[in-house]
Protein backbone atom coordinates (compact mmCIF):
# COMPACT_ATOMS: atom_id res chain seq x y z
CA UNK A 1 0.00 0.00 0.00
CA UNK A 2 1.66 3.11 -1.25
CA UNK A 3 0.91 6.44 1.20
CA UNK A 4 1.87 9.49 0.51
CA UNK A 5 2.86 10.49 4.10
CA UNK A 6 4.94 7.99 4.83
CA UNK A 7 6.76 8.53 1.69
CA UNK A 8 7.45 12.57 2.72
CA UNK A 9 8.24 11.08 6.03
CA UNK A 10 11.23 8.87 4.86
CA UNK A 11 12.18 11.71 2.54
CA UNK A 12 12.34 13.83 5.45
CA UNK A 13 14.57 11.99 7.71
CA UNK A 14 16.93 11.72 5.26
CA UNK A 15 16.96 15.37 3.53
CA UNK A 16 19.96 16.35 5.45
CA UNK A 17 22.33 13.77 5.29
CA UNK A 18 25.32 14.16 3.29
CA UNK A 19 24.19 12.43 0.30
CA UNK A 20 20.58 13.44 0.60
CA UNK A 21 19.56 12.56 -3.43
CA UNK A 22 21.15 9.03 -3.52
CA UNK A 23 19.37 8.41 -0.19
CA UNK A 24 15.90 10.03 -1.68
CA UNK A 25 16.79 7.82 -5.04
CA UNK A 26 16.49 4.62 -2.76
CA UNK A 27 13.26 5.31 -1.47
CA UNK A 28 11.81 6.42 -4.76
CA UNK A 29 13.05 3.36 -5.99
CA UNK A 30 11.69 0.66 -3.09
CA UNK A 31 8.35 3.09 -3.75
CA UNK A 32 8.56 2.44 -7.17
CA UNK A 33 9.17 -1.47 -7.19
CA UNK A 34 5.23 -1.60 -7.04
CA UNK A 35 3.99 0.95 -9.17
CA UNK A 36 0.64 -0.16 -9.18
CA UNK A 37 -0.32 0.98 -5.71
CA UNK A 38 1.21 4.30 -6.19
CA UNK A 39 -0.85 4.59 -9.63
CA UNK A 40 -4.11 3.84 -7.82
CA UNK A 41 -3.48 6.58 -4.78
CA UNK A 42 -1.97 9.46 -7.59
CA UNK A 43 -3.04 9.09 -10.97
CA UNK A 44 -5.44 10.77 -12.92
CA UNK A 45 -7.34 11.06 -15.94
CA UNK A 46 -5.92 14.71 -16.72
CA UNK A 47 -2.43 16.33 -16.30
CA UNK A 48 -1.24 18.94 -13.96
CA UNK A 49 1.17 19.29 -11.37
CA UNK A 50 0.03 18.74 -7.71
CA UNK A 51 1.95 19.69 -5.03
CA UNK A 52 2.05 16.98 -2.57
CA UNK A 53 4.76 18.24 -0.05
CA UNK A 54 6.55 21.75 0.57
CA UNK A 55 9.09 22.65 2.44
CA UNK A 56 12.43 25.17 2.30
CA UNK A 57 14.14 21.57 2.85
CA UNK A 58 12.00 19.20 0.55
CA UNK A 59 9.44 19.09 -2.20
CA UNK A 60 7.44 16.39 -3.64
CA UNK A 61 5.41 16.91 -6.24
CA UNK A 62 3.13 14.66 -8.36
CA UNK A 63 3.35 15.34 -12.16
CA UNK A 64 0.75 14.02 -14.65
CA UNK A 65 1.69 14.50 -18.55
CA UNK A 66 -1.41 14.53 -20.77
CA UNK A 67 -0.76 11.95 -23.79
CA UNK A 68 1.70 14.43 -26.34
CA UNK A 69 2.45 17.07 -23.98
CA UNK A 70 5.97 18.87 -24.23
CA UNK A 71 7.38 21.03 -21.66
CA UNK A 72 10.01 23.52 -23.09
CA UNK A 73 13.60 23.32 -21.50
CA UNK A 74 13.52 24.73 -17.49
CA UNK A 75 16.15 24.59 -15.03
CA UNK A 76 15.28 23.63 -11.11
CA UNK A 77 18.50 24.99 -9.26
CA UNK A 78 18.18 22.36 -6.75
CA UNK A 79 18.74 18.63 -7.04
CA UNK A 80 15.44 16.22 -8.10
CA UNK A 81 15.10 12.71 -8.38
CA UNK A 82 11.94 11.53 -11.12
CA UNK A 83 10.37 8.33 -10.84
CA UNK A 84 7.76 7.08 -13.09
CA UNK A 85 4.79 5.04 -11.35
CA UNK A 86 3.06 4.75 -15.35
CA UNK A 87 3.68 5.79 -19.29
CA UNK A 88 6.61 7.30 -20.23
CA UNK A 89 8.44 10.52 -19.66
CA UNK A 90 11.39 11.78 -22.03
CA UNK A 91 14.35 13.90 -20.80
CA UNK A 92 16.12 15.85 -23.08
CA UNK A 93 18.91 17.06 -21.57
CA UNK A 94 20.86 20.37 -22.14
CA UNK A 95 23.91 22.24 -21.39
CA UNK A 96 24.95 26.16 -21.45
CA UNK A 97 26.59 27.42 -24.56
CA UNK A 98 27.57 30.86 -25.19
CA UNK A 99 24.24 32.62 -25.83
CA UNK A 100 21.72 29.83 -25.56
CA UNK A 101 21.60 26.24 -23.96
CA UNK A 102 22.30 23.08 -26.48
CA UNK A 103 21.60 19.71 -26.62
CA UNK A 104 24.01 16.96 -24.31
CA UNK A 105 21.84 13.86 -24.76
CA UNK A 106 18.79 12.57 -22.84
CA UNK A 107 17.15 9.41 -21.71
CA UNK A 108 13.55 8.23 -21.59
CA UNK A 109 12.49 6.85 -18.04
CA UNK A 110 9.65 4.36 -17.83
CA UNK A 111 7.42 2.84 -14.98
CA UNK A 112 9.45 1.70 -11.96
CA UNK A 113 12.20 4.21 -13.64
CA UNK A 114 14.17 6.83 -11.35
CA UNK A 115 16.26 9.63 -12.73
CA UNK A 116 18.55 11.88 -10.70
CA UNK A 117 19.43 14.91 -12.38
CA UNK A 118 21.82 17.48 -10.25
CA UNK A 119 21.00 21.15 -9.06
CA UNK A 120 22.75 22.30 -12.28
CA UNK A 121 20.66 19.89 -15.37
CA UNK A 122 18.26 22.08 -17.34
CA UNK A 123 15.94 19.54 -19.18
CA UNK A 124 12.95 19.33 -21.28
CA UNK A 125 9.99 16.92 -20.69
CA UNK A 126 7.68 15.10 -22.98
CA UNK A 127 5.28 12.18 -22.94
CA UNK A 128 5.36 10.53 -26.56
CA UNK A 129 2.38 8.15 -25.69
CA UNK A 130 -1.28 8.25 -26.28
CA UNK A 131 -1.76 7.80 -22.43
CA UNK A 132 -1.17 9.63 -19.28
CA UNK A 133 2.31 9.77 -18.10
CA UNK A 134 2.51 9.68 -13.98
CA UNK A 135 5.49 10.32 -12.10
CA UNK A 136 6.94 11.51 -8.53
CA UNK A 137 9.49 14.36 -8.72
CA UNK A 138 11.23 15.23 -5.40
CA UNK A 139 13.35 18.41 -4.88
CA UNK A 140 16.21 18.91 -2.73
CA UNK A 141 14.69 22.29 -1.47
CA UNK A 142 11.47 25.05 -1.96
CA UNK A 143 10.68 24.08 -5.69
CA UNK A 144 7.65 26.32 -5.88
CA UNK A 145 9.45 29.88 -4.49
CA UNK A 146 12.79 28.41 -5.98
CA UNK A 147 13.90 31.49 -8.97
CA UNK A 148 14.85 29.74 -11.96
CA UNK A 149 15.53 29.71 -15.86
CA UNK A 150 13.13 28.21 -18.82
CA UNK A 151 14.17 28.39 -22.32
CA UNK A 152 12.25 29.75 -25.35
CA UNK A 153 11.80 26.31 -26.83
CA UNK A 154 12.44 27.85 -30.32
CA UNK A 155 15.22 30.24 -29.94
CA UNK A 156 16.21 28.43 -26.27
CA UNK A 157 17.16 31.85 -25.20
CA UNK A 158 16.80 32.05 -21.12
CA UNK A 159 14.34 33.92 -19.00
CA UNK A 160 12.66 33.76 -15.70
CA UNK A 161 10.44 30.75 -15.34
CA UNK A 162 6.45 31.34 -14.85
CA UNK A 163 4.47 28.78 -13.11
CA UNK A 164 1.44 30.30 -14.58
CA UNK A 165 2.56 30.09 -18.03
CA UNK A 166 3.34 25.86 -17.23
CA UNK A 167 -0.31 25.64 -15.64
CA UNK A 168 -1.36 27.06 -18.97
CA UNK A 169 0.16 24.48 -20.95
CA UNK A 170 -0.87 21.68 -19.02
CA UNK A 171 -4.81 22.84 -19.43
CA UNK A 172 -3.67 23.51 -22.66
CA UNK A 173 -2.43 19.89 -23.06
CA UNK A 174 -5.56 18.84 -21.63
CA UNK A 175 -7.84 19.96 -23.63
CA UNK A 176 -5.84 19.40 -26.69
CA UNK A 177 -5.94 15.43 -25.70
CA UNK A 178 -10.09 15.92 -24.77
CA UNK A 179 -10.07 17.08 -28.55
CA UNK A 180 -8.08 14.23 -29.74
CA UNK A 181 -9.99 12.04 -27.73
CA UNK A 182 -13.13 13.34 -29.09
CA UNK A 183 -12.15 13.18 -33.11
CA UNK A 184 -10.92 9.67 -32.16
CA UNK A 185 -14.39 8.38 -30.84
CA UNK A 186 -16.32 9.90 -33.70
CA UNK A 187 -13.78 8.06 -36.27
CA UNK A 188 -14.71 4.78 -35.08
CA UNK A 189 -18.52 5.62 -34.41
CA UNK A 190 -18.82 6.37 -37.87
Amino acid sequence: MFDVDTLVSECLAVVHEKDAQRSVREILTRTLEKPLPVQSALGKDWGGLDILYNSPDLTVLNAIWAPGMKLYPHDHRIWAVIGIYGGVEDNTLYRRGPERIEPAGGRAIRESDVLSLGADAIHAVANPERKFTGAIHIYGGDFVNQPRSQWDPDTLIEQPYDLAQIQRLFAEANETWKAQLGQDLDETAG
